[in-house]
């Protein structure tokens, strides 16, 4: 990976002011060539002659507030000539566009800016889309830790859940919840957490044992109240 040119065209993403999780680490690839994406369901076909080159940026968080693992996406489509074509960022599952029609969130020709679904993590141009979201405020409160341990396909195999750990992740994730308060401050990564994708990858697993024998030697210790609340 060349680290300067991922750090020339990261993403400038904003959370909100009450957000308690941000990400550990990004995981970058340069896709030069048509093929698939290395860490999400989709392919890239280079059909524009101006596109040089489609840089990925899988961003990694421990939690979302509804569960332990989080990956989000933002990829940057960079010009022959060194310019930012065009940008997409991760939704649910899907995808959004990144630039504005105005490119007005393009800041220095090279950084797309992007805000953050409190909680959830999902990417918006728009932080006005979120409030289109019937569970925007629900999910990060009352919803939290809904989900426990979340293992992806591309997980399978490697690591694994069950009822218990759901309901540990569950009981932990409950103490995060809060109220989105729609006012949203700016974040960057710093240069240490920029890596190549294999080794995020790799990482991932190693990250949810560790985070998972904390969850439980705080539970065992006894901090919980009788509702099942940490504190």
């Amino acid at each position: 990976m060349d680290k300067e040119i991922a750090l020339k065209y990261a993403p400038v993403l904003y959370f909100d002011r009450l957000e308690p999780f941000y990400p550990v680490l990004v995981g970058v690839t340069v896709l030069r060539r048509p093929g698939p994406s290395p860490s999400f369901r989709r392919e890239f076909r280079f059909d524009d002659p101006r596109l040089h080159s489609v840089i990925e940026y899988a961003i990694y968080w421990d939690y979302d507030i509804q569960h332990l693992y989080e990956l989000e996406h933002v990829w940057v489509y960079v010009g022959m000539d060194g310019e930012v074509l065009d940008a997409e960022a991760s939704f649910h599952g899907k995808y959004l566009k990144g630039p504005l029609k105005n490119r007005s969130n393009l800041t220095g020709g090279t950084h797309v800016r992007l805000y953050s679904q409190p909680g959830k993590h999902a990417f918006s141009p728009l932080p006005e889309l979120f409030e289109l979201l019937p569970n925007l405020r629900s999910a990060a409160s009352t919803e939290a830790g809904l989900d426990g341990l979340s293992v992806p396909e591309m997980f399978k195999g490697i690591y694994g859940t069950d009822e218990e750990t759901n309901r540990l992740v569950r009981r932990y994730l409950q103490t995060f919840a809060f109220e989105p308060s729609m006012e949203f401050e700016e974040y960057r990564s710093p240069e240490e957490a920029f890596v190549e994708w294999p080794r995020l990858y790799e990482e991932i697993p190693r990250r949810i044992e560790r985070e998972l024998a904390g969850i439980r030697r705080l539970i065992l210790s006894g901090k919980g109240d009788e509702n099942g609340s940490l504190i």
